[in-house]
């Protein structure tokens, strides 16, 4: 059977099914009784199977086959859901991700997956797999009891803002000296931290009377990850285990994490406004390459240009019946415009579904519980925009998650809940798509930046006290830019963040950030709703003819010069009741006086960006215009409060203006 010509159709399809099974799932951890969720899930993944085995890619058949034995156990409620059956399906859905993308890619999808379809089948006959068992063993950290001293030692130190870890540290078989290597452990612990406690005894590891493996109480403010990473480098460590731990007074013993939470929430609830319902949020596919249709728009781009060239003569001949063909080309010409935008406009949300199963992973690894709410994933934007921006979206939310929200204990002693916030936003705003990522974390420390930015010469200690909290953020973005103390296999803040911005700017938008020491950070993302064509208020300042795109305009005046006043130094007008600010686009852009004005009257273009508003002073308004809008290419990048220019139909360029520049 030739298969080669239904191999998009797989694709597209398998990705829309998986998409569905990991929504499904995420919504299925926080409501396990919920048996719809599990028939929706076997749906999919019975249709992905069929598809699978129709185009004979056997490795896939095999684990959706197995995976919907667990799941018709459950169905048929001969098997309870619970975080193993979880996270071993979210595992088999990574497979299953892992084999569609190397299919995507050309190569024949095959993977050795017979350890997966073996731990689902150790689910469906209720047993456990060995390296299940010791997994569970590792975990089940013992309960090591304290004396009176030791506990008010650990209590001290926890107010004093040090962590306390349960370490186990497990030995190679054949380890030669035990002692040598523990003492070595000690050593290197005692460098960064104090150990309160060791199971076994002192005594008894100094005799090497004990098996591979020994556990301390350690106190430290290092991370986890730091202390693991210098046990590692001792020679002969096969493994090491760190489990953050709580301490529990009343009890005079040492009670980890996971024992709390075992009686009391998920480490992370991740929820998203739409399939918090119980529903699947699923986005129609486009069939038809999208080459072509980029093709089709750069032929209608030349088509807008030579109607408004057709205008122009039409209104100069004056010529009745030429008038109203123009009339008719223009009308057809907008429907077709409307429609070519739309097959190319798609909702963000096929970027923003793959984050809730990222946030969930991210949080259980490092041990951190994060809600993370989607707003606005309806906003549409245009599809070449859509496939560059997804990774920068994941360099900040995983940004956001390994440096921005503290851990619980943390959080708890800054009086904040436990449970940290991440939210993730897209709105429009007049011709531009904002995407916004914040979080309630530790926020951005202005002074660390300050003195970063100092020592890499980027600015002197004079001009740093003047600097305003906006420029100090954007240092972060700059290449090589880092205030890291430890650089994570996560992220960095500000490791990165230079390629985040430049891949912005490369689709013609910007990143800015707001933070607030201790409160959170915000990173704003601004992109052009579409790269192609726009209505625009064609206006005139002295000689010169600029566009103002119409989905910015709120409204356009005439005011009388005495209805001019000023606050604060600014020119400002009473618009409907609202205080609104003057912008003369002639001081903007430096337009050289050609013509005196001597009308008593001032023409304004109210624009507005969010609830801000702005007035635009010009000299005459010109008429509304479909432009087709260009970049100003590589030598003119990022010119203030300009988006592109255009080509007019009389072949006078004109350039483009960005309102939201001037709103601030």
């Amino acid at each position: 059977m030739a298969t080669n010509q239904y191999t998009e159709v797989f694709l597209e399809e398998s990705n829309e099914h998986l998409q569905a099974i990991n929504d499904n799932l995420l919504n299925l951890e926080n409501k396990p009784e919920d048996l719809s969720l599990v028939q929706e899930i076997f749906r999919s993944a019975h249709t992905l199977k069929g598809m699978a085995a129709t185009m004979e890619f056997t490795d896939i058949t095999s684990l959706t086959h197995q995976m919907e034995n667990v799941l018709d156990k459950i169905r048929n409620q001969s098997l309870k859901v619970n975080n193993k059956v979880i996270d071993i399906t979210f595992e088999a859905v990574d497979h299953i991700e892992e084999m569609v993308n190397a299919i995507s890619v050309g190569e024949d999808g095959k993977k050795d997956v017979s350890d997966i379809i073996s731990r689902l089948e150790q689910i469906e006959n209720g047993k456990l797999s060995e390296q299940e068992k010791d997994s569970y063993k590792q975990n089940d950290s013992p309960k090591m009891e304290l004396d009176q001293y030791q506990q008010t030692v650990v209590s001290q130190a926890v107010e004093q803002g040090f962590e306390v870890h349960m370490i186990t540290v497990r030995l190679i078989e054949d380890c030669m000296l035990k002692s040598a290597r523990v003492y070595m452990v000690f050593e290197v612990l005692e460098d960064i931290g104090e150990i309160i406690k060791s199971s076994p005894a002192v005594e008894e590891l100094e005799t090497e009377n004990f098996e591979q493996e020994f556990t301390v109480i350690f106190l430290s403010k290092e991370s986890p990850n730091e202390v693991k990473n210098r046990i590692h480098k001792i020679s002969e460590i096969q493994d090491v285990n760190i489990t953050p731990i709580d301490q529990d007074i009343t009890k005079s013993k040492i009670v980890t994490k996971e024992d709390r939470e075992a009686v009391s929430e998920p480490k992370s609830s991740v929820k998203d406004s739409k399939t918090s319902q119980g529903k699947t949020a699923t986005s129609k596919t486009i069939r038809v390459n999208i080459e072509r249709i980029d093709y089709l728009m750069n032929l209608f781009e030349e088509v807008v240009i030579d109607r408004g060239r057709l205008e122009d003569i039409s209104n100069k001949t004056e010529n009745q019946e030429l008038i109203e063909a123009v009339e008719d080309i223009s009308r057809v010409s907008s429907d077709m415009q409307n429609l070519i935008l739309t097959m190319r406009m798609v909702p963000v949300e096929q970027v923003f579904n793959r984050f809730p199963r990222m946030v969930r992973g991210l949080a259980k690894d490092l041990n951190k519980k994060i809600d993370l709410e989607i707003s606005g994933a309806e906003t549409e934007l245009d599809r070449t925009v859509i496939d560059e921006i997804g990774d920068p979206l994941v360099h900040l939310i995983r940004n956001s998650i390994d440096h921005g929200v503290e851990e619980p204990m943390k959080r708890k002693q800054v009086g904040k809940q436990e449970v940290g916030k991440l939210y993730l936003r897209a709105y429009h705003s007049g011709n531009y798509v904002f995407i916004e990522i914040e979080d309630d974390g530790a926020g951005i420390n202005r002074d660390k930046i300050v003195e970063k930015a100092i020592e890499n010469e980027l600015i002197t200690s004079d001009r740093a006290s003047n600097l305003t909290d906006k420029d100090v953020h954007q240092f972060i973005l700059s290449s090589g830019f880092s205030t890291a103390d430890h650089v994570s296999d996560i992220s960095g803040r500000g490791v990165g963040l230079d390629v985040v911005r430049m891949k912005i700017e490369s689709l013609g938008g910007q990143i800015s950030i707001e933070s607030e020491q201790g409160q959170g950070s915000k990173f704003i993302i601004q992109l052009p709703l579409t790269l192609s064509i726009l209505s625009t208020l064609l206006v005139d300042i002295q000689n010169e003819t600029y566009g103002i795109p119409l989905s910015t305009i709120m409204e356009t005046v005439l005011l009388p010069g005495d209805s001019i006043m000023h606050s604060h130094g600014h020119e400002v007008i009473d618009f409907r009741g609202n205080i609104v600010p003057l912008v003369s686009l002639q001081d903007v852009f430096n337009v050289p006086n050609t013509k005196t004005n001597s009308d008593s009257y001032h023409s304004v273009v109210i624009v507005k960006k969010g609830e801000k508003m702005a007035g635009l002073v010009v000299d005459s308004f010109v008429g509304q215009k479909e432009v087709v809008l260009k970049s100003l290419g590589n030598y003119l990048q990022n010119v203030y409060a300009i988006s592109g220019a255009t080509i007019l139909g009389d072949g006078q360029v004109s350039l483009i203006i960005d309102p939201n520049e001037l709103i601030s």
